[in-house]
């Protein structure tokens, strides 16, 4: 087999609960993003893992730390796997962009690969440092298995553009807080995606 690599989107945060576009901004879980963290904890508690990696920032390293702890492992920061960098964008609703940047927010959400958001990134740059984050790791970890912890968008371009998906729909990709998503990621850079966006163990949360 390639590299498993267990990839997992943060859990909540206030921002989340607000529909607010988070980005770089660094927002903390909230407390129910931490009870969601801690279940998915408990329901990966008896896997085993070669390893653990986040993104930089805290919603994402905090949510790796809590599933990493039964296990005794320590997280490995990879800045590359962070969320999207949505620039000016950031701490704005939906309704909010729409108003204040008509033009750019209809660009983006029709094809959102090639747009470059103000102050910030588009989506072909996001999917080529997370699948070239994700690539390193799993040649670090032949026939390993590892838990990575990322963020929503940053997840769907990945697992669209290793699938081989037009990325200007990477939007049909559900990707729930606390999601958990299981590739197998090989090094001719063939990817097999064996499980997606569960949420099983969050039924009580």
């Amino acid at each position: 087999m390639g590299c498993r690599i267990y990839l997992v989107r943060h859990g909540e945060t206030l921002w989340n609960h607000a529909l607010k576009y988070q980005g770089h901004a660094d927002i903390a879980l909230s407390e129910r993003g931490v009870r969601q963290a801690e279940a998915l904890a408990r329901r990966l508690s008896s896997e085993r893992f070669a390893a653990f990696y986040a993104s930089d920032l805290s919603r994402a390293l905090d949510t790796a730390r809590i599933i990493a702890r039964p296990h005794g492992g320590t997280v490995e920061v990879v800045s590359d796997l962070r969320e999207i960098n949505f620039g000016e964008w950031e701490g704005l609703t939906r309704d909010e962009i729409k108003n204040r940047f008509p033009e750019v927010s209809r660009q983006w959400w029709t094809a959102p690969y090639t747009t470059r958001l103000p102050g910030g990134e588009s989506l072909c740059e996001v999917a080529t440092r997370a699948v070239r984050a994700l690539q390193q790791i799993a040649a670090n970890h032949a026939d390993e298995q590892v838990l990575v912890v990322s963020h929503g968008g940053t997840i769907r371009a990945a697992i669209g553009s290793l699938l081989r998906m037009d990325l200007n729909q990477y939007w049909r990709l559900r990707q729930d807080n606390a999601a958990l998503n299981v590739l197998e990621l090989f090094e001719e850079g063939k990817a097999i995606l064996m499980l997606f966006n569960d949420c099983a163990h969050l039924r009580d949360i």
